[in-house]
């Protein structure tokens, strides 16, 4: 099984204690507006990411496709 460096350091009962702390100290209205936050804030990472992609991909089809001069 492949375990992720942080979580695999991190047991159960710690990721409990971290939630509780975060809960205790964001509120329960608060954390779905940071989720929202978060949320944006990855897609438009993935966005720029394929953005990017795209362009070198389109830049090497026309390296590819011009004439050797």
């Amino acid at each position: 099984m492949i375990q992720s460096p942080l979580l695999g350091v991190l047991g159960t009962n710690e990721i409990i204690i971290i939630l509780v702390i975060v809960l205790l100290l964001f509120g329960g209205k608060k954390i779905p507006e940071l989720m929202r936050g978060l949320g944006k804030g990855v897609r438009e990472f993935n966005d720029a990411k394929s953005n990017v992609k795209k362009e070198i991909e389109e830049s090497a089809s026309d390296v590819r496709n011009s004439p050797n001069t």
